[in-house]
């Protein structure tokens, strides 16, 4: 990629600063060399280690901070090490770095709460040591620049993070969570090796710049067509996607910083890998297909599922799945820049959300309850979803009239936001339902709208010109842009007439189904236990 790509970059020669290297590179270093201490101390208030942890992650921060600053200011670069098909690459390009830089912060953020979350724990150091290893794998894997590299940072990251899954190794709860978690994410590193050497195959090498370039080029044949569809499974176990999510709503019985940084980064590694592989992946039309299927299945299944917990964390679990869902969907359907600020903004609510569940109990109970909300009635709901789109066309059209042409695809995505918004507005247009609530909820809607598009306009300045445009909607496109939207419209309609039909004795049973996961997680739970019996039997 050249120096036209970027949004903010100084033209004239005397403001490029020379880049031999990128010091986001040099990040995951400082993590380990901190991390090797705990090796000595792994016991109980290991002297300054916390402390030290801390600064480490502060310091891999600023690193990366600096490091987004030289590739504005400068040329992207890699970094590179051993040859084919063994090449280990790091890259440093305005969407690495801004992951990078996510990675630093929320390390940081998560470390700094855990010098007193973790204070007289029998293992504290260990802890530390196995953060920091952690984080520093993550930070490779949003820097990689080959599949050899992304693929010994992810397997490297599902070692740290079983070992930080068990801290407390006794519980019979821990052990299941740890056991389901690192068959579906090596599964989904397995799948990664057979891509890779697919790839290596067709194209010669493990270079990801290489193989997208060719990819844009070249027809991707079969074998290119099932390495697309490996690396796209792969993202799916690691995004915790239907019908394998159940290990990530059980990871509560970690400490609360493994919670934060697994919901906040971690789980975001699907979605990176094919952020990283966009024109690869966008090569293969099946591929975004299957993402868009998958990704809009999840979404809807975990935000139904999310609905029933009474437990904040077990609720924010559920979240999680519900939105990296929605995350391949975006990605199925080529809006790439909203993917990626999709991750960001995600990465940020989600850290926050664990670090502060504890208080957020308090908070609620001492609401003052304001009574039962208004129950819309069928015109109710009807006329605020038609009140909600048409607020939605108008700023599209306002956006497009002034800041340009909207893809079909982006269109469809704010068409299913807007539909979250109705919910609102339907209530404030219930019979009940005081003017100021109809005001208030009018207003969310326009709002919402404001926000997509204007979110959009800024994704697209900043990261659109190293990621490709979404594609030209052909007839299998169109297709799945209509299912999805139909989809979460009809999802959004019944759930804006809930309060009608809530006492219905099927809805009881159905949310107890719902509340269970429809039990997908105990088919798991039983799998698992039968290799355990069949490895024990052997």
């Amino acid at each position: 990629m050249n120096s036209s790509l970027y949004l903010v970059r100084k033209s004239s020669p005397e403001f490029q600063m020379p880049l031999a290297f990128s010091l986001s590179h040099l990040a995951p270093f400082i993590l380990l060399l901190v991390g090797a201490i705990a090796l000595f101390r792994p016991g109980k208030r290991p002297g300054n280690l916390p402390r030290l942890a801390e600064l480490a992650a502060f310091g891999a921060m600023v690193l990366t901070l600096i490091g987004l600053a030289q590739v504005i200011l400068s040329e992207p670069v890699r970094l590179t090490a051993l040859k084919e098909p063994l090449l280990i690459a790091f890259r440093a390009d305005l969407v690495s770095a801004t992951l990078a830089l996510l990675v630093g912060f929320i390390g940081w953020i998560v470390m700094r709460y855990s010098r007193t979350y973790l204070d007289g724990e029998e293992r504290e150091g260990a802890f530390h040591g196995l953060m920091l290893a952690t984080l520093a794998a993550v930070l490779v894997f949003v820097q990689a620049g080959s599949m050899v590299t992304i693929i010994l940072a992810a397997m490297t990251v599902g070692v740290t993070l079983k070992r930080l899954l068990l801290f407390y190794p006794d519980r019979p709860e821990a052990q299941r969570a740890a056991t389901k978690f690192a068959l579906v994410w090596h599964s989904g590193d397995m799948l990664l090796i057979l891509a890779a050497s697919l790839l290596f195959a067709v194209f010669g090498t493990s270079d990801i710049a290489a193989i997208t370039t060719a990819a844009s080029t070249e027809s991707l044949g079969f074998a290119g067509n099932l390495a697309v569809a490996f690396i796209v499974l792969a993202a799916a176990l690691k995004t915790a996607a239907f019908p394998l999510h159940g290990w990530l709503t059980e990871v509560m019985e970690a400490p609360t910083p493994v919670s934060a940084l697994l919901h906040a980064g971690i789980i975001n590694s699907g979605g990176v890998l094919l952020i990283t592989a966009a024109p690869l992946v966008q090569a293969s039309t099946g591929s975004m297909a299957a993402l868009v299927l998958l990704g809009g299945l999840t979404a809807l299944f975990g935000a139904a599922v999310m609905l029933t917990q009474n437990a904040v964390k077990t609720a924010l679990a559920w979240s999680t799945v519900s939105q990296m869902g929605f995350m391949l969907l975006q990605c199925g359907l080529g809006l790439w820049t909203l993917a990626l600020l999709h991750i960001v903004a995600h990465s940020l609510y989600k850290a926050h959300a664990f670090l502060s569940s504890g208080g957020a109990v308090q908070d609620v109970a001492s609401i003052r309850r304001p009574g039962p909300v208004a129950a819309p009635s069928v015109p109710a709901v009807l006329k605020s979803f038609g009140l909600a789109l048409v607020l939605y066309a108008a700023i599209a059209t306002l956006f497009t009239i002034f800041i340009g042409p909207k893809s079909a695809q982006a269109l469809a995505l704010g068409a299913i936001l807007i539909f979250g918004v109705a919910y609102l507005v339907a209530q404030g247009l219930a019979d009940l339902a005081p003017v100021a609530l109809t005001k208030r909820t009018v207003a969310a809607s326009l709002a919402a709208a404001i926000a997509y598009f204007s979110f959009q306009a800024i994704a697209e300045a900043i990261w659109g010109p190293g990621l490709p445009a979404a594609p030209t909607p052909g007839p299998l496109e169109w297709a799945l842009i209509v299912v999805a939207v139909l989809s979460f419209g009809l999802v959004a309609f019944a759930q804006a007439l809930f309060p009608l039909w809530a006492h219905h004795p099927s809805t009881a049973g159905l949310r107890v189904h719902l509340a269970n996961g429809l039990y997908l997680n105990a088919l798991l739970d039983r799998a698992i236990g039968g290799f355990s019996k069949a490895k024990s039997n052997s």
